[in-house]
């Protein structure tokens, strides 16, 4: 197995001899124009992983898993070094190209309708709600700007089996004692300006952010004894303990090691990740900025966050500085990347759902469209813990990547320190995942399971 050339080869022999490998042959692409990433000021310059290196932490992933997991060690440790790497910069992954929802109400979107078992759906909204508590905190404090707003999300229904689908959103609040506001027809009319929403409800307890700019304002905020190693893409791992982490140009070792590069760790059949976890992608589309004509002709209030009563369906996000972000369109990417014919494609089908929507905004263009990876497991499970002596996984997010990354960075770093809480009690109760059938039959089932689930979502797409 070929090391990076900073090795010399007496150590290469003692790795090969001692040490598991684990070849990093998945790792980020530039998958399309990021908007959230665009628009923000360019940052300083990236300090890269040059040299030998020792650390007593190291965290692989800056996302929001690794920032979490960082900070808290780093709290949690004062005196000791946390080393935190990742192949790009802070808030260009997949932590930046969401759409912004921190959703503290369970959110599983292998469901018709959001919600399943009340205890399983109760702790996972004490697990959200602590991660959208740690992470006010750490906005509050370090006064970060990314577009904090408390002001809950909406989930609009189209057609009868949206409708259907809400109602059992509906009696699963219920159930949980949760709040909610039904709103009519007029009423989603009244906050969104189109006619296009049948019914829906607003659930308060959802925080939207711009997801790029809370991934670098927390990247920038770190505390002293993190250092943040960017654009350095780790090449090759030799467990230890000490682990060794190789770049191009330098090699990082420590004792313990935190793995938060979510979807790319599908890679590490070593680990027991590898058919356990799956990559999705998902993608959108922002807007160009309306004008003020523009903005008259639509109406309804001037930002707010929508997700389609059918998990398959559309999200759309009105922005205050008046753009409007669109997601849909979810595909099976065993290479954690895409192509630029799929971005075309998604491209045309979130021009659709915008026309279908806005239809009084027939000559707005899409500035920017990109694609980014989920991490899921079919069952919804975790491999959550310690997977190897001094290795401990914070990855798969279940599409909940904002609260379930943040909430998982953070309880991992006092989970592998011992720090008792109800918090992690709750997360070690989540399942683990389970085993996926082979190849070619996995790629067959879930491209036709979603390809039916689209087609199922009708208008709601």
């Amino acid at each position: 197995m070929r090391l990076s050339l900073t090795v010399t080869a007496a150590e290469q022999l003692l790795e090969e001899a001692f040490g598991m490998q684990l070849q990093c042959n998945l790792l980020p692409h530039n998958d399309g124009r990021c908007g959230w990433y665009d628009l923000l000021p360019p940052p300083p310059a990236a300090t890269p992983l040059r040299g030998k290196v020792e650390a007593d932490w190291v965290v692989l992933g800056a996302g929001l898993a690794g920032l979490a997991a960082a900070r808290r060690l780093a709290e949690l440790l004062p005196q000791q070094r946390i080393a935190l790497i990742d192949a790009c910069r802070v808030g260009f992954g997949a932590a930046g190209r969401n759409s912004g929802f921190m959703i503290d109400l369970p959110h599983d979107l292998a469901s018709h309708s959001y919600t399943g078992v009340r205890d399983t759906d109760l702790r996972q909204i004490r697990l959200n709600r602590g991660a959208i508590d740690y992470m006010r905190s750490i906005v509050q404090r370090f006064g970060i700007q990314c577009d904090w707003q408390e002001k809950g999300k909406l989930h609009g229904a189209v057609e009868p089996h949206g409708v259907h689908s809400l109602e059992s959103f509906t009696a699963g609040l219920n159930a949980l004692g949760e709040p909610y506001q039904e709103l009519d027809h007029q009423a989603m009319k009244d906050i969104t300006g189109t006619n296009f929403y049948r019914s829906g409800l607003c659930t308060p307890g959802a925080i939207l952010v711009q997801p790029a700019a809370l991934s670098r304002g927390l990247g920038t905020t770190l505390p002293e004894n993190v250092q943040l190693y960017e654009e350095s893409p780790v090449r090759n791992i030799v467990l230890g303990p000490p682990h060794t982490l190789m770049t191009d140009q330098g090699q990082l070792r420590a004792p313990k090691m935190v793995l938060a590069n979510n979807a790319y760790a599908t890679q590490f059949s070593q680990l027991g990740l590898k058919g356990k976890i799956l990559p999705i992608y998902t993608y959108g589309s922002l807007t160009r900025p309306l004008t003020p004509h523009e903005q008259d002709a639509l109406g309804g209030e001037e930002s707010w966050g929508l997700v389609p009563s059918d998990p398959m369906g559309t999200t759309v996000r009105r922005l205050s500085n008046g753009r409007i972000c669109i997601r849909n369109s979810f595909t099976y990417n065993p290479s954690v990347s895409t192509s630029r014919h799929r971005l075309r494609r998604v491209s045309a089908s979130h021009r659709r759902s915008f026309e279908k929507r806005f239809p009084m905004l027939p000559n707005v263009d899409f500035d920017y469209t990109w694609g980014g990876a989920l991490c899921i497991s079919r069952n919804g499970g975790t491999p959550f813990g310690q997977i190897q002596p001094g290795v401990f996984s914070a990855v798969c997010q279940n599409g909940l990547g904002l609260t379930r990354g943040t909430i998982s960075g953070k309880l991992i770093a006092e989970y592998a320190l011992g720090v008792e809480s109800e918090l992690l009690s709750d997360m070690l109760q989540q399942p683990k995942p389970i085993a996926n059938p082979p190849e070619p039959l996995l790629g067959i089932g879930i491209r036709s399971t979603l390809a039916w689930k689209e087609w199922h979502a009708g208008i709601e797409l």
